[in-house]
C-alpha cells in the first residue's frame, strides 16, 4: 500500500472534532463537580461526596482520552513529515501507531459513556 500525504491528513478533521467533543464533556463534568462541591460544603452529604468521586474518575478517563487523541494527532503529523522526507517504511509504522492511539482514545470514550449512562440510570431509579 502506498501511503500518501493525504491519508494521514484525513485524520486531522476527525481528531479535531473528537477533541472538541472531549473538551465539551470535560467542561460539563467540571462544572457539575463545582456545583456538587458547593453543595457538599453546605450539606456534607455522603451521597454528594460519592458522586464527586465518580465524576473525578470520569474526568480522569476524559483526560486520558484527550491525551491519546493528541498523541494520535502528533503521530499523524510525524507521519506526514516522514512521507515528505521519503521514509516510507517508517511513515507506515508511525501511522499505524497513530491509528492505534486514536482507537484507544475512542475505546476510552466508550468506557466513559458507559459510566455516564450507569450514573444516570442510578439517579433515575431514585426518582421512581
Amino acid at each position: 500500500m502506498e501511503l500518501s500525504l493525504s491519508i494521514p491528513a484525513l485524520l486531522f478533521p476527525a481528531i479535531s472534532l473528537t477533541m472538541l467533543a472531549y473538551n465539551a464533556r470535560y467542561l460539563a463534568i467540571a462544572a457539575l463537580i463545582r456545583q456538587l462541591h458547593q453543595k457538599y460544603q453546605e450539606t456534607a452529604s455522603e451521597s454528594v461526596k460519592l458522586q464527586v468521586k465518580k465524576l473525578n474518575k470520569r474526568l480522569t478517563i476524559i483526560k486520558n482520552m484527550q491525551a491519546t487523541a493528541i498523541f494520535s494527532f502528533l503521530l499523524a503529523v510525524i507521519t506526514m513529515a516522514l512521507i515528505y522526507l521519503e521514509y516510507a517504511v517508517m511513515a507506515k509504522v508511525v501511522f499505524g501507531f497513530s491509528l492505534l492511539a486514536l482507537m484507544i482514545s475512542l475505546i476510552l470514550s466508550l468506557i466513559e459513556v458507559q459510566l455516564s449512562t450507569r450514573a444516570l440510570s442510578i439517579q433515575l431509579k431514585d426518582m421512581e
